[in-house]
């Protein structure tokens, strides 16, 4: 029940044709059992009379194409209204998945995977959807045409009506098996979803590397895997479906029988007193209606069945609370770039028997240009992170402006801070709408300054549409420097008052990193500038380089000092340098 109020919730302004179908089904099957009555009673009518009233055989033949025509008009308007309740239900539930994804921290998406998101925002969706369509349509009609078509019958079959004691029963029993043997295949068939979009996510995102490596054989042979896998559970729960059919067969042929056989039998021998054809003909219909009720409703228990996983893992992630909140009165304004670690541990979850970060304590004045540096594993982009807010400390407190980041409101405080990461992502769209990312309303001028300053102005004007060349997804029609610079134009458009550049430099030269590295003087004094690099030459002029190892900081000082009191980055240094020993 709680699954489903929460999934009710996504309702919200398609509940009026919902209830419309709900109604127009009602409609439907009023009709539909109302004609088999009048159909009887014009057959019983005929056979009293022993001829055609040929005016109450045209009263009511028209009033049966009137019924029939009416029939039909509810169930197509019953059919647009559910299709629209349905479709409007699901883009509510896929947005409403969305938005609650957009609200989570790090910490959050880290307990989903990407893939397994995909999967509840597509397949299990479509699947929410099918349910919430049957709900509304199939599993109001089925329930009630099965209702009185079993009360039409014994009114008007009386003994003919004992057969739905033998068929029912067995219908019933063998739909239930059928359906609970098919559920467990079923049921793995959606894990098993996440490891194909998985495949699929990895095998697109890294192409160069399958390429590279010549491994395109591998992975063929682990999609292969990935779908036999579905294909086999999907073919076994089929398998036994498909088992409805026959057993449906065998119920309404023996139906028939039974009706034909014994309906026969007493209008015979009662001289159609007890029983007559009308009613044997009503009967048929009526017994039809019934079976293919049972059929429609075992359907409608298998979809949900199937839904019901699907529905609970979308619900997993609506219930999922962001381990980021702002507080009941946060503040949106960021004084300036100053940055404050005050005995800051952080690990990744609760569960986590290891910090990534131990008793970090930095201060870090605004505007001042601080570098870090430390082997792969140090912890280094884990420590900017919790800048911005992606993740929160475990222990201690980060402050920016003076004020602890957890008094801010996030966005403001995002706002405020502009990251390149170590990944850089650019999105299908034109160069413009790419910088335009970091400020909406910036003029071409300011983006043609930004450029120029993360010396990316040469190459966009070398393509023949300039800035408005289009980007593909992920950016895989630029190089990775250009990307990068790219990248660093649009955190420059935001004018931040702190800017975290993660190895954001690693793909071009040395000399284009210094370039940069002058543009941020001159561009964006004011703002606290914290350069991640591998390389000594990106970090030596910075106001103060933190060495980080094993997620502590080893020392901190300016390059000078640090050549004199820091054994790792004196190493690093020599290694980087050609061999060259630095003597004191």
């Amino acid at each position: 029940m709680g699954v489903i109020k929460k999934l009710a919730g996504s309702v919200r302004e398609y509940k009026k044709p919902a209830l419309i179908t709900v109604i127009l089904m009602i409609l439907e099957v009023i009709i539909e059992v109302t004609i088999p009555f009048m159909t009887a009673n014009l057959i019983n009518s005929i056979q009293s009379t022993g001829g055609v009233d040929m005016k109450e055989l045209l009263a009511t033949g028209g009033l049966l194409i009137v019924m029939a025509c009416l029939s039909l008009t509810c169930g197509g308007l019953g059919g647009y209204t559910c299709a629209k309740a349905s479709s409007g239900f699901s883009k509510n539930l896929r947005s409403d998945v969305f938005e609650r994804i957009q609200n989570f921290g790090f910490e959050n998406i880290d307990k989903f995977s990407s893939a397994s998101l995909v999967t509840r925002l597509t397949t299990d969706a479509s699947n929410v959807q099918m349910s919430f369509m049957m709900l509304i349509r199939t599993a109001i009609r089925s329930p009630l045409m099965f209702i009185f078509s079993i009360i039409m019958s014994y009114l008007l079959g009386g003994v003919l009506a004992a057969t739905f004691v033998v068929v029912i029963p067995i219908l019933v029993f063998g739909l239930l098996m059928i359906s609970r043997k098919a559920m467990p295949a079923f049921r793995r068939v959606f894990k098993k979803y996440d490891k194909l979009n998985e495949s699929i996510e990895e095998n697109v995102r890294g192409m160069r590397v399958v390429k590279g490596f010549s491994r395109e054989d591998y992975e063929k042979e682990k999609f292969g895997k990935a779908s036999e896998n579905i294909r086999f559970d999907f073919t076994k729960a089929e398998r036994i479906i498909a088992l409805n059919t026959p057993l449906m067969q065998f119920c309404m042929y023996f139906n028939m029988i039974f009706i034909l056989w014994v309906g026969s039998k007493i209008a015979l021998t009662t001289s159609g007193t007890v029983v007559n054809i009308g009613h044997i003909s009503a009967m048929l219909n009526y017994g039809m209606q019934i079976l293919m009720s049972l059929m429609m409703l075992s359907m409608i228990y298998v979809m949900l069945t199937m839904s019901a996983e699907s529905a609970r893992r979308i619900c997993e992630v609506l219930d999922e609370k962001s381990t980021l909140t702002n507080p009941e009165t946060p503040l949106t304004i960021v004084q300036d770039g100053s940055i404050t670690f005050e005995n800051v541990s952080f690990k990744y979850s609760k569960e986590a028997k290891r910090f990534a970060l131990e008793n970090i304590n930095v201060n870090i004045k605004s505007g001042m240009t601080v570098g870090i540096i430390g082997g792969t594993g140090s912890s280094k982009s884990t420590l900017v992170q919790l800048i911005p807010r992606l993740y929160d400390t475990t222990e201690g407190s980060v402050k920016v402006g003076g004020v602890d980041v957890r008094e801010y409101d996030v966005k403001s405080l995002r706002d405020s801070v502009a990251m390149v990461l170590q990944k850089n992502l650019l999105f299908a769209g034109t160069i413009n709408e790419n910088l335009r990312w970091g400020n909406e309303e910036a003029t071409q001028e300011e983006i043609i300054e930004a450029c120029r300053l993360a010396q990316a102005d040469d190459f966009v004007k070398s393509f023949p549409d300039g800035y408005e060349t289009h980007i593909e997804q992920g950016g895989t029609n630029v190089s990775g420097g250009q990307k990068q610079r790219l990248c660093i134009a649009r955190a420059l458009l935001k004018k931040p008052k702190v800017l975290i550049l993660d190895d954001s430099t690693s793909a071009v030269d040395t000399k284009t990193d210094a370039f940069i590295r002058e543009g941020f003087k001159s561009y964006i004094p004011q703002t606290t500038k914290i350069i991640i690099a591998q390389r000594i030459t990106s970090v030596q002029d910075a106001d103060l380089i933190i060495v980080m190892d094993n997620g502590k900081i080893e020392s901190m000082g300016t390059h000078d000092e640090l050549l004199k009191m820091s054994e790792i980055y004196k190493e690093v240094y020599e290694q980087q340098i050609g061999g060259v020993k630095y003597e004191d």
